[in-house]
C-alpha cells in the first residue's frame, strides 16, 4: 500500500508559527513520525508541501500515475487554508478518484466562522482536527484502517 501525505500552505512554518494554535513540531518532524508509523504498519508513504495551490493540484494528480512505480492508494491532506477556497483541490482529488481523509492540526470549528466550511469534507473517508501533531498519525491510522477493510 502507498500513501501521500500532502501539506498546504503555511505549514512549512509549523515550529515557529503560532505554537499557541498549531504546537511546537516543525513539519520535519511531522514528516517523519509518519514515516515511522508507517513503516510499522508495513505501507509505503511520501510526503509533499507547498504553499502553491497549482503545485498540490499537479501533485494530486500526480498521485494517480504512482508513487515510486505504485499506484497511490490513499492521500492525506491538510490542505490548511485552502481546505476553505479550494475548487481545485477538492476537483483534482475528485478527479483522480483516490480515497482521502482531510486532517488539521487545530479545531477549526473552534476558530473563526470563515474556517468551519470545507470544501473537502463531503468527499472525504473521514476528518480529523484538533489533536496538534497527533491528527497526522490519527488520520494515517483511520486511513490505512478503512483501505484494509475495502481490501477484504
Amino acid at each position: 500500500m502507498q500513501l501521500l501525505v500532502l501539506h498546504g500552505p503555511n505549514l512549512n512554518l509549523l515550529g515557529q508559527r503560532e505554537p499557541g494554535l498549531y504546537g511546537s513540531s516543525t513539519l520535519v518532524e511531522i514528516d517523519a513520525s509518519l514515516v515511522r508509523q508507517a513503516t510499522e504498519l508495513g505501507v509505503g508513504l511520501a510526503c509533499f508541501q507547498s504553499n502553491d495551490e497549482g503545485a498540490l493540484v499537479e501533485r494530486i494528480q500526480l498521485a494517480a500515475q504512482g508513487e515510486a512505480g505504485q499506484p497511490v492508494d490513499g492521500i492525506l491532506i491538510n490542505a490548511a487554508a485552502y481546505t476553505h477556497t479550494s475548487v481545485a483541490i477538492r476537483d483534482a482529488l475528485l478527479a483522480v478518484a483516490i480515497p482521502f481523509v482531510e486532517l488539521h492540526l487545530s479545531n477549526t470549528h473552534a476558530r473563526d466562522s470563515f474556517r468551519h466550511r470545507s470544501l473537502l469534507a463531503d468527499k472525504a473517508l473521514g476528518v480529523i482536527c484538533g489533536f496538534g501533531a497527533s491528527s497526522y498519525s490519527l488520520a494515517l491510522s483511520g486511513l490505512v484502517q478503512q483501505l484494509r477493510a475495502r481490501l477484504e
